[in-house]
């Protein structure tokens, strides 16, 4: 990543995610998360994240635990406070919180607050700094979505993973089709100029994935993909129905995506 472009994006996230009044300054409120948010700014944020990882620690990673026989060694990509590196070391994991924003509130300066200590690595997901062959799951943590190129990215993510690691991507947008993925990124766009005065497109990151775009990633790469489709309620189940009454474009389904590549 072109290290003006990073500054730029840092910088304009740092603002957007200050304005929105993320973090604190006392330990409760990161080993509440995800289930609640005890600041009461960003709950329905937090409502989903929290249903998200329920799901995946009840649904998905007990069957890789009982494969694995042994504590799992786990890429926590794109971690912000380090809230899922924390729940996962509870289980006896070996997690790494890793991303590029370093925020002692809302970044990974928030580790100080939790009482099980984790590494945390200040790097970008196309530059992985670990071993070949040395994690036994990826974890894109509500941010494969920041990346610029998903192919670059996934496969930097084979790069690191043993024989049967998987990927697994969770909260980021995915839409039936491409031209509403684009939709939704110009609607950003322009809401993050008027409301904070810049664009926030520093690096272009694409944002969101469409069918067509698992298939062709799943094709290229060689990743077999199981989608999980969890329960986040009435108002979230509605949301197309609404959509379509009001006349505007079909919202994101935040699926879970886990995939494994077949050769490595």
């Amino acid at each position: 990543m072109e290290q003006a472009a990073r500054r730029e994006f840092l910088e304009n996230y740092g603002r957007i995610r200050h304005a929105e009044n993320r973090g604190s300054e006392t330990a409760a409120y990161y080993l509440a998360l995800p289930y609640r948010d005890l600041s009461g700014k960003n709950a329905a944020q937090w409502l989903i994240r929290g249903r998200s990882y329920r799901f995946f620690e009840r649904r998905i990673l007990p069957a890789i635990e009982r494969a694995a026989k042994r504590p799992l060694d786990i890429l926590d990509l794109g971690a912000g406070n380090g809230w899922m590196s924390y729940r996962l070391s509870l289980r006896d994991h070996r997690p790494i919180a890793l991303g590029i924003f370093t925020d002692a509130k809302d970044g990974l300066g928030a580790a100080r607050f939790y009482p099980r200590q984790f590494p945390v690595l200040e790097a970008e997901f196309d530059h992985l700094p670990v071993d070949n062959a040395s994690v036994d799951l990826v974890i894109y943590n509500s941010s494969i979505h920041y990346s610029t190129d998903y192919r670059r990215t996934l496969s930097e993510a084979r790069r690191v993973l043993r024989p049967a690691g998987r990927v697994v991507i969770v909260d980021s947008p995915v839409y039936r089709k491409r031209e509403h993925g684009e939709q939704m990124v110009a609607e950003r766009h322009r809401q993050f100029e008027k409301q904070y005065g810049f664009r926030s497109d520093a690096i272009p990151s694409i944002e969101y994935f469409d069918e067509t775009m698992l298939q062709e990633l799943g094709r290229d790469l060689d990743i077999g993909w199981t989608i999980y489709r969890p329960w986040y309620g009435w108002s979230w189940h509605l949301r197309p129905l609404k959509a379509r009454l009001a006349k505007r474009r079909p919202p994101s389904r935040f699926w879970i995506l886990v995939g494994r590549f077949q050769k490595q």
